[in-house]
């Protein structure tokens, strides 16, 4: 297969064979395969720490977002052998898994040339997979409310984090919510962690009306759910720096608490205002282990 020019401007960059560089991915924004492989490299030193070892799952887009995409949670045919893979007996599906470990820029851009735009990512390891090694709330708004309403709630959620003596970390889901994580230290189970997130987003819920923590009334209008959700093997969320399926090219972008002010909006995180950005205000979450 003839092998295309390589997004960066250097042909030895990559064992990666490149394919469709000028398909389009997001029509709207006018962005190619070739510029979201560009975006993957240029943030790989941010992501690549914090996907290393950890099963991913693909959310691919071979057409773009126009066209039709799907997950992939096994690594397809033809996996190059610099892949690494983990394989994981799902019980629930009865069959192995091969999930796919992003642990070098060769398979980030990998990734990103099979048109995996989004890229998510499970809570706990390979080394441990029965263990996570993060703590997340999902926080996503039912019209009419919207992205301040949704910073209000975050904020309360990270009151009641501090009052256990706790540093959270926030980020934009990319889409209408926000992501706050908590990494944790080594030996939790995911029911113990999920059972933390519930009573957390229980004892809001009693707080302010508007907020539901239970998933029956996650999608009651004007409310805010507070999901726990994902806290379970197997689970995952969206990678920081993951770019999303959204006309503008959205990105799940790693915020500084006193960048949540009314009036951001999750649109105004894009693959081109990120790549803007030189704070980087996740540094140091892999080393901030903390107990619930």
């Amino acid at each position: 297969m003839k092998r295309e020019t390589d997004p960066a401007g250097t042909e030895e960059l990559t064992k990666v064979r490149f394919s469709n560089l000028d398909r389009v991915m997001y029509p709207a924004a006018g962005i190619t395969k070739k510029e979201v492989i560009s975006y993957y490299i240029r943030t790989a030193p941010r992501l690549l720490p914090f996907l290393f070892g950890r099963p991913i799952t693909m959310h691919r887009f071979p057409d773009g977002i126009g066209g039709e995409g799907f997950y992939e949670k096994d690594a397809p045919k033809g996996t190059p052998d610099f892949v690494a893979i983990f394989l994981h007996h799902s019980v629930t599906a009865d069959r192995d898994v091969r999930f796919v470990l992003c642990n070098n820029l060769d398979t980030l851009i990998w990734l990103a040339n099979l048109a995996s735009l989004e890229i998510h990512a499970t809570l706990s390891r390979a080394a441990s997979y029965e263990s996570p090694d993060l703590l997340l709330f999902d926080i996503d708004p039912e019209p009419p409310l919207g992205f301040d309403a949704v910073i209000d709630v975050a904020k309360v959620v990270r009151e009641h984090l501090q009052a256990d003596g706790l540093s959270p970390y926030v980020k934009t889901s990319g889409k209408k919510g926000l992501h706050i994580v908590v990494p944790l230290v080594p030996g939790y189970r995911f029911a113990d962690v999920r059972s933390y997130a519930h009573a957390k987003g229980t004892a809001i819920a009693r707080d302010i009306p508007y907020v539901v923590a239970e998933f029956p009334q996650s999608r009651d209008k004007g409310t805010i759910f507070i999901d726990y959700l994902q806290n379970a093997g197997g689970k995952t969320m969206a990678a920081p720096y993951s770019l999303r399926a959204t006309p503008e090219a959205t990105v799940s972008t790693p915020l500084a608490w006193s960048d949540l002010t009314r009036g951001v909006r999750a649109e105004d995180f894009t693959m081109k205002t990120v790549l803007g950005t030189h704070e980087e205000p996740w540094k140091g979450i892999l080393n901030d282990r903390q107990k619930i």
